[in-house]
């Protein structure tokens, strides 16, 4: 159970454009940000955050992007980002059956070396300690140059921020991502947690 009641969509009519953002991105407006928006200005300024991280006219893959924020909070513990990271790759075009080999992607034949070496990364930068290390970003310049993984690592980062949030706050999951959870992510462990 949330530690507080998500408020409205309605609540705050000035937030309607950034919770447009939202919806584009996963299809509605999440419990965390109508639990936010008791500060407006969070709101805002994580629309704005999101929309540079996220953004279509970037070098990494839209999609791509939210399976680095799935795995970064799988390493934090999230349970409830693991799974709208995942609705959200699917959204932004990371086909089903790349999403259901998400437990096997170091061996699946539909990850690249590039996306495997990405996804290292992602588990390595939202891990405390943090577990980045020379090696790892060795390997990933054989397949990243610097602007890419710079957007890795804010896709990541975005995702702590939420991971932290959510976490805290035990956000209660929506229908939709609390079922891909089930589905795709149970047989690796994930329950929800105390998010459902």
């Amino acid at each position: 159970m949330a530690h507080m009641t998500p408020l409205p969509k309605d609540t705050t009519p000035e937030l309607a454009d950034d919770f447009a953002i939202f919806e584009q991105i996963l299809g509605f407006v999440p419990n965390s940000l109508l639990t936010m928006q008791r500060r407006p200005e969070i709101v805002r300024g994580f629309g704005v955050l999101t929309k540079a991280v996220m953004t279509q006219d970037g070098a990494v893959d839209l999609g791509f992007k939210r399976l680095l924020a799935h795995f970064s909070s799988r390493a934090a513990g999230c349970q409830y980002c693991e799974a709208h990271s995942l609705i959200a790759a699917k959204i932004h075009g990371i086909s089903d059956e790349k999403v259901a080999a998400v437990w096997e992607y170091q061996s699946s034949p539909l990850y690249s070396d590039a996306e495997r070496v990405a996804l290292d990364y992602a588990l390595a930068a939202g891990s405390v300690p943090n577990a980045v290390d020379e090696p790892l970003m060795a390997r990933m310049r054989v397949h990243w140059q610097e602007d890419e993984i710079v957007e890795i690592l804010g896709a990541i980062c975005l995702y702590g921020f939420l991971n932290r949030w959510n976490d805290s706050m035990a956000t209660d999951l929506e229908a939709a991502p609390k079922a891909l959870g089930k589905e795709v992510l149970a047989r690796g462990g994930w329950t929800g947690g105390k998010h459902v």
